[in-house]
């Protein structure tokens, strides 16, 4: 898997360096061509925690002037989903979402930004130990999305499936 192996050389990359992110970014808003409107970039990415960023800007604007709905829970999917892939290796696993659920709870009418990772020991309990048990794992995690003053504009919950490719139908 070419592909894989170039995006997971992209995410050490830009754990390692500010020029690594940069042109993560870069690269991620063409090849995700649905997300490169909304202009979402990754402001942070390490071990633990992978932080992105959608900007205030009218296409990512509803009709009362606030972040639309959509965009929202494409930050919170976007956020999640990048940090999955950048703690199991999208070389060896697939990723899909299965559910995604968003309640908010307050007009975003600034940019806003999504965090989301986990421990090393919330890794091994909650994705390596079941995945080693059953080859398969659908979990549901919780993303917070802030505005700039911290107002918590909405949580999403997204059910993600995780299965190593060779366990799949597809490959």
């Amino acid at each position: 898997m070419k592909g894989a192996d170039k995006l997971d050389g992209l995410m050490r990359s830009a754990k390692a360096s500010k020029w690594g992110l940069m042109k993560f970014n870069f690269i991620m808003h063409r090849v995700i061509p649905f997300n490169h409107p909304h202009k979402i970039k990754v402001s942070h990415l390490d071990d633990n925690v992978l932080r992105s960023e959608l900007p205030y800007m009218r296409k990512n604007l509803n009709h009362l002037k606030g972040i639309h709905a959509c965009a929202i829970a494409t930050l919170a999917e976007y956020t999640s989903g990048l940090f999955l892939l950048s703690k199991a290796s999208s070389s060896k696993y697939r990723l899909i979402m299965k559910t995604l659920r968003v309640e908010y709870s307050y007009q975003g009418r600034t940019a806003l930004t999504a965090e989301f990772g986990m421990t090393e020991a919330e890794l091994e309990a909650k994705i390596w130990a079941p995945l080693k048990k059953e080859g398969v794992l659908l979990e549901t995690f919780e993303i917070k999305v802030l505005d700039a003053e911290k107002n918590l504009v909405a949580i999403a919950y997204v059910d993600w499936q995780i299965k190593e490719w060779n366990k799949t139908k597809l490959k």
